[in-house]
């Protein structure tokens, strides 16, 4: 039995243990461990949390988690709705700290979601009012930022949202993964939700339409499922790539795609690669694929990866320098999710270890989202790192010059040169002023033996080393 007249910091106290063995270490110390209990009365509960970012983390990832935790020790119908008070929001412009509090959907009472394996039936299904969209909250077109890549496919997507199945049907959008398909096909479906609430707007992958295939053909309710389909207005599926090879689907999704397009309704598709490079799906199909519009989403630019971030620091109250941002959208040019990811991991780091987000936490962070390619240290790295180190021209080391700092610099260089290379002791001695390889032998050998007794040397050439090591990394 819950007791459900304790203290609530005690109950809060059991929610936390319980958060705490069913998340990660890192995903509790991120999250869960800076939040507090701000009160708890007339069915609500308040918490404390640090930021936005806390407040998202928590609402993305554990809210069922949460639900369920708040039901068994508070009590199954004691909260009736969840609040976050955000404590402190750090503001680009003028850095005061504000307060505030949103609140975001109850955990307890309200709706439930329809079971997405589920084979829809057009029987039962909800009216158009009633219909969850699946469409993601977050993206819209007031979020999606414009440039060079995306401009044109943008441009279509709004015309299309104002106008469905007027300018172009269907729509097909493809791009690598990580550039903003599904973004922007969801902010069509909000922006045409918003200008055409009368209309039935169902947003899925393709995946998820193959497996409620699958269940209605287990059920027997095929005929049911295409009905529902062709009950939709818009129609959004994200990666239609996932229909190759399976034919039941094709073919099914064929009789919808006829349907629809008929009846004036509109159909926007989104996939990895275009129409034409698509394998296994049918030639029917793919035909119908690019009636419309085929609309390519480019990887971000710099520019557009530098907008992107600053609007994402804007958005989070987040104070990053400029030159902090321009480094990332230098460094990190795959995908807009990698964008959100890294500044997302800045974030929680900010926060776990209360420290400022500078270029010193930007290099700790950026290696788990950037893989840097390497290329082999040649010989001529070595000598110009090796005379940069010294001060010399590099034409010193190739000369017959015997001065005493000249032959220092070349027998390092010879040593470094036959230890980070694969190249052999004769290449080793053409690249260093023509020398031949009993030359090279003799250096290599003598700093051998002095880099253990001399503690110049030794520091000499672990700085060398470091540098051209640091320099692939």
């Amino acid at each position: 039995m819950v007791e459900t007249e304790q203290n609530p910091k005690l109950l809060w106290e059991k929610c936390l243990r319980i958060f705490q063995d069913n998340v990660s270490p890192e995903q509790f110390q991120a999250s869960f461990a800076f939040v507090e209990l701000n009160k708890f009365e007339n069915g609500k509960l308040v918490l404390d949390v640090p930021s936005d970012f806390v407040k998202n983390y928590l609402e993305e990832n554990f809210l069922p988690l949460m639900g369920a935790t708040f039901r068994r020790v508070f009590g199954e119908n004691s909260i009736r709705a969840l609040y976050y008070n955000v404590k402190v929001v750090k503001s680009k412009r003028g850095g005061e700290v504000k307060e505030k509090t949103e609140i975001p959907q109850p955990v307890t009472n309200g709706p439930a979601r329809p079971d997405a394996r589920k084979s829809p039936d057009v029987v039962t299904a909800p009216q158009v009012q009633d219909l969850d969209s699946q469409l993601n909250p977050h993206y819209r077109f007031e979020n999606y930022i414009e440039g060079e890549s995306n401009r044109l496919a943008r441009s279509v997507g709004e015309s299309i949202a104002a106008n469905p199945a007027k300018t172009f049907n269907p729509l097909f959008v493809f791009g690598p993964s990580g550039c903003g398909k599904t973004h922007l096909i969801n902010a069509i479906g909000h922006r045409a939700k918003e200008l055409h609430p009368e209309k039935r707007v169902l947003y899925l992958s393709a995946h998820l339409f193959s497996v409620q295939y699958a269940d209605a053909v287990l059920q027997n309710k095929a005929n049911e499922f295409i009905q529902f389909y062709q009950s939709i207005d818009i129609l959004i599926l994200d990666d239609v790539q996932e229909f190759t090879g399976k034919t039941g689907t094709q073919n099914t999704f064929f009789h919808i795609f006829n349907h629809l397009q008929m009846n004036g309704k509109q159909i926007i598709l989104s996939a990895d690669r275009p129409p034409i490079a698509i394998q296994g799906l049918e030639d029917r199909l793919l035909t119908r694929f690019k009636w419309g519009m085929v609309a390519e989403i480019e990887k971000p630019t710099q520019n557009l990866r530098f907008d992107i971030l600053t609007a994402k620091v804007e958005q989070e109250g987040l104070n990053i320098s400029t030159s902090v941002l321009k480094y990332l959208s230098e460094h990190i040019d795959e995908s807009v999710r990698d964008l959100e990811g890294i500044i997302n991991s800045l974030m929680a780091y900010s926060v776990v270890y209360n420290c400022n987000i500078n270029m010193g936490l930007v290099q700790k962070v950026i290696p788990r989202f950037v893989e840097k390619e390497t290329r082999p240290i040649t010989i001529d790295d070595v000598k110009q790192c090796v005379c940069d180190h010294f001060e010399l021209n590099v034409n010193k080391l190739d000369s017959r010059a015997r001065t005493q700092n000249v032959v220092y610099a070349r027998q390092i260089t010879m040593y470094l040169a036959s230890t980070l290379t694969d190249k052999s002791l004769v290449q080793i001695g053409l690249s260093i002023g023509n020398r031949n390889h009993a030359t090279v032998i003799h250096a290599i050998k003598l700093i051998k033996d002095a880099i253990g007794v001399d503690e110049q040397l030794r520091q000499d050439v672990e700085a060398i080393e470091g540098t051209l090591r640091r320099s692939r990394m």
